[in-house]
């Protein structure tokens, strides 16, 4: 059977940051993605923001993570040329009834050590963008945008520059935890070979489940893991529309945030054109099919801070879908990352509920793996 000292499930943005790291620590590093190419899932389908962290409970793996992650990927991306830039954002009051919430946001973000907000009036929002309407806003100048291909095309060669193996179309049908510890065990992945057909064994005494959306039914095949450590995933899908032309703004505009999801914003790719969502639609399945009829909904949620968009602008776009371990009517669940010290299993690290801010936590989420998995460095 084969061996490797590290088997990392999911090529998304944060297992491929993570295999970046165990490489990067000596370790014979192996990914396998049942995809047939890199980044198909949560990863390639968000708004490609790098967030500031403003949003999340201080103390949280949330607040945390991209905080941290956040100064990461920005030198990461000047140290490996990854397109990006920091264009800021405005987070926009448009009635006065909801000037209490962007107090709520700035205290919050103060909380969590995110503190570079600046409250402006609606004059002064104005005067950086003239065409917004808002009774109030606040301004986030770390906030900035992404090229997320290419970033993860940079952590993927970096990775294999120091011996990490990528396996795509490969598909980890159940595993078993013998021993349940490192020392003279293993974790035994029973895998297809989605090209060949061809079903083998292999084994490793360090496993990551990034898996993404994948990840609980991932979790829940592994034979010697407690269930009661697998928990259940929400599929909350977020809806993008795109505008003919080219929008008045280039800073990225958010609402305030509304249940699930953080409103109807617009953001802004590397050439300028605006994109606007992600809105909140549950569903039981993988469907990414956007529905033209709800660009309705987005007509009128935008035109609260761009009363000029013109009727028939809006086209639907793509959409993304969240793996998220609260539903409707429920707060926010925190990410959730799993190792020995909650379920008992030595060298088995499960990762749970990563959505936004995953993107921008990547680099600080890889880095706690890491420590967890190859504390010493080579």
């Amino acid at each position: 059977m084969d061996h490797v000292d590290c088997i990392v499930a999911g090529a998304g943005v944060i297992g491929l940051a993570i295999a970046r790291g165990m490489a990067r620590r000596g370790m014979d590093t192996l990914i396998l993605e049942a995809e047939n190419a890199i980044g198909t899932g949560t990863s390639s389908r968000n708004s490609e923001v790098i967030h500031a962290g403003i949003y999340y409970p201080a103390g949280s793996l949330k607040a945390r993570f991209c905080l941290a992650g956040r100064e990461k990927l920005y030198r990461y991306c000047e140290e490996r040329a990854v397109p990006h830039a920091r264009c800021g954002k405005l987070i926009v009051a448009t009635d006065a009834e909801q000037e209490p919430v962007l107090a709520s946001i700035r205290a919050s973000a103060s909380a969590c050590g995110a503190g570079d907000l600046t409250p402006l009036t609606a004059v002064e929002a104005r005067r950086l963008e003239p065409r917004l309407r808002c009774t109030a806003a606040l301004l986030s100048p770390a906030t900035g945008i992404i090229d997320s291909h290419a970033l993860m095309l940079a952590l993927l060669g970096d990775a294999e520059e120091h011996g990490a193996a990528l396996s795509l179309n490969t598909r980890i049908v159940a595993g078993r935890i013998e021993g349940g510890q490192v020392e003279g065990s293993s974790i035994v992945l029973d895998t297809i070979d989605g090209t060949s057909g061809e079903r083998f064994e292999i084994a490793t005494t360090r496993f990551v489940n990034a898996a993404g959306l994948d990840a609980t039914a991932l979790a829940g095949s592994l034979d010697g893991l407690d269930p009661q450590f697998v928990p259940r995933l929400r599929y909350a899908k977020g809806n993008y529309f795109s505008v003919a032309g080219r929008a008045p703004f280039s800073r990225l505009v958010y609402p305030v945030p509304e249940p699930g999801g953080l409103g109807v914003h617009l953001t802004l790719d590397l050439d300028g054109v605006a994109r606007f969502g992600p809105d909140v639609e549950w569903t039981d399945q993988l469907d990414y099919r956007v529905d033209p009829a709800r660009g309705e909904r987005f007509y009128n949620e935008i035109r609260k801070y761009w009363p000029d968009l013109a009727d028939g602008s809006l086209q639907p776009a793509y959409s993304g879908i969240r793996p998220k371990l609260s539903g409707p009517g429920e707060a926010n669940a925190d990410f959730v990352i799993q190792d020995a010290a909650v379920h008992g299993v030595q060298g088995l690290v499960n990762l749970f509920g990563i959505e936004s801010p995953g993107l921008t936590s990547s680099l600080a989420i890889a880095d706690h793996v890491v420590q967890r998995l190859a504390p010493k460095a080579s």
